[in-house]
């Protein structure tokens, strides 16, 4: 009897050990199926004083859609009977705003809505705004005179449901919230598929996206849109106040996404509560994390503060601890490397305006990881192709953030390896149509390179395939297109951290091949690389000036006390390799 007490209440402390929300995108099942949540809840009162209309911009996989969803249970008159059981626990829950459940609320996640051309996709966005309507009017039945539901339901469109339900709402007085979760999501993909025409006529003039928005503005006390872009937005509110955009507003820059804090307890719960083992190196934890997922920034104020974490990726992460009481061989989850694609649909719209200069734009990004711009909070779409819009549009993507101001302007990097990856693979996938590289034969060599030493091989059939590409291309070349093809085909060796423009002894490493120790202790080499460039009509004097000012530097980083901690237990190869034009005339080993 005492063993099976024992038992019982063992396995209910472990039933009440939450679990990880890795995928959970709602707020109600977060709370209700007893999983760990990150309170955000103490930014309500914020936002409520900011506006009764607020947008909202934050790149994928930063728990958007868990965030809408929990104002929606918040202010959702409906659910007033859950407040307590949804929020105990949470920040709001002590500290109640006056408008707690008090709206009747109409939630419409846009995400959901496709179609293959313009006329599939108005009748797709039609039938589901009326089934969400419907629902509505079921929901709050009991708040309107009999009939009500039958006339929202037999109203054969959209446009008449709103303003039938407008109406009833107005005449009892009963105050409607608009959230709108991925707002942009597939007007967006219309304008990378079928171009800046098509988009045009969908959010402009009589385009029914924006029939639709002309309603919202009449019809709600408060909306709050949500969604990756301000394209669309700037397209189909042109009467809007710009105050409705709170994306750069430094008291919101943490509200999505985790900070190192939120992760620390995180973690700690977990180990606390015996899920991670109690010997697990938190600190160490972080540390390994930090490079992948962190460093993201969304206001200028905040560029000193404490950066941001991908939230997904850092449930990804614990998830592999919990579950294998290690970090995950692949540290990019296989859901986030898709995430390239956006690269692709950057770079095609309107595929044959200006899509050379948005490559180079790409090309030069990858290959030195930061850029500087002038971040435009809004454009119309026929302005997006623009240089300084497009720079703009990697950022809200989250292809870039910020990183310290430069006069008026903004120097803009790659966020960390996680994104990086996604550049890479682009960059590969864009090089590979003009010519495939053998990526068995590539990863046979990889092999050597790590762990026998033999590095030639590798660069070798990096530069012949860098000369196949170059003699077919029609870009320009030059140094930055160099050192973005040899990134992106380095960065296939996972066993190394390729760091490119790594500061060392005040100076910045071309090409700084870590050892990845801490998942990969066998690894026997290391390498700094120094890859230089002429113009194919240079000198032989001029490629020798190259040699020897790659050697300076060689030597130079070879002796950084960061260098010498990371490569410890490993033979450190210091390479130079000079290029003239797209031919590959030195590649040594500085001794």
């Amino acid at each position: 009897m005492l063993f099976l007490s024992w038992f019982d209440s063992t396995m209910t402390i472990m039933e009440a050990v939450k679990g990880i929300p890795y995928g959970v995108a709602r707020f109600e099942d977060v709370r209700e199926k007893n999983r760990y949540y990150v309170d955000k809840t103490m930014y309500l009162p914020l936002l409520e004083e900011t506006s009764d209309y607020l947008f909202l911009i934050r790149p994928r996989r930063f728990g958007k859609s868990v965030f809408v969803s929990m104002m929606r249970a918040y202010y959702d008159i409906a659910q007033a009977d859950r407040f307590d059981r949804l929020f105990d626990g949470l920040w709001i829950q002590q500290h109640p705003t006056p408008l707690k459940n008090s709206f009747q609320v109409i939630y419409f996640d846009f995400s959901l809505i496709g179609g293959r051309d313009e006329q599939e996709l108005e009748t797709n966005f039609d039938r589901y705004c009326g089934q969400v309507l419907n629902v509505f009017a079921e929901i709050y039945a009991v708040y309107y005179d009999e009939g009500f539901v039958h006339e929202v339901k037999s109203t054969p469109d959209t446009r008449g449901k709103l303003n039938c339900i407008s109406l009833q709402a107005h005449k009892k007085g009963y105050p409607l919230y608009l959230i709108i979760d991925e707002y942009d999501n597939f007007t967006n993909v219309i304008l990378s598929d079928r171009g800046k025409d098509v988009f045009r006529r969908l959010t402009h003039a009589s385009g029914f996206y924006r029939d639709y928005f002309k309603i919202f503005k009449a019809m709600f006390s408060r909306v709050f849109l949500i969604g990756v872009s301000p394209v669309t937005l700037d397209d189909l509110s042109s009467g809007y106040n710009i105050d409705w955009n709170i994306s750069q507003d430094p008291r919101f820059n943490d509200m999505l996404g985790f900070s190192e804090s939120d992760v620390r307890t995180m973690f700690r719960y977990f180990q606390d509560n015996g899920k991670l083992r109690a010997e697990a190196d938190i600190e160490a934890m972080l540390e390994e994390m930090k490079p992948w997922y962190n460093n993201y920034c969304f206001a200028k104020q905040c560029l000193n503060d404490n950066r941001i974490y991908n939230c997904d990726m850092v449930f990804y992460y614990l998830r592999h601890q919990v579950l294998y009481g290690r970090a995950p061989e692949e540290m990019v989850d296989k859901n986030i490397r898709t995430d390239y694609k956006k690269l692709k649909m950057l770079a095609d719209i309107d595929r044959g305006n200006q899509r050379e200069n948005r490559m180079s734009v790409i090309e030069e990004i990858a290959a030195t990881g930061t850029v500087t711009m002038d971040l435009k909070t809004s454009f119309p779409a026929e302005y997006v192709t623009d240089d300084n819009n497009f720079r703009s549009l990697l950022y809200y993507y989250g292809l870039l953030t910020m990183h310290k101001s430069v006069g008026k302007l903004i120097q803009m990097v790659i966020p960390n390896h996680c994104v990086r990856e996604q550049y890479w693979s682009f960059m590969r996938d864009y090089f590979n149509r003009s010519v495939p590289v053998d990526i068995i034969a590539f990863q046979d060599e990889m092999v050597s390179m790590t762990y026998e030493g033999e590095w030639q091989p590798l660069i070798r059939r990096i530069a012949e395939a860098y000369k196949a590409n170059s003699s077919i291309r029609d870009s320009i070349r030059g140094e930055h297109n160099l050192q973005g093809f040899f990134k992106a085909y380095l960065a296939l060796n996972s066993l190394y951290l390729v760091e490119p423009e790594t500061e060392l002894n005040y100076g910045y490493s071309d090409f700084l091949m870590l050892p990845d120790k801490a998942r990969y202790p066998d690894v026997a080499h290391s390498y700094i690389m120094e890859l230089k460039y002429v113009t194919p009509t240079a000198t032989d004097a001029e490629v020798e000036a190259k040699r020897v000012e790659a050697d300076g530097q060689l030597r130079k980083y070879s002796a950084d006390k960061v260098v010498i901690r990371l490569c410890a237990d490993t033979q450190l190869h210091l390479l130079k390799v000079v290029f003239r034009g797209a031919e590959m005339v030195i590649c040594e080993e500085t001794v």
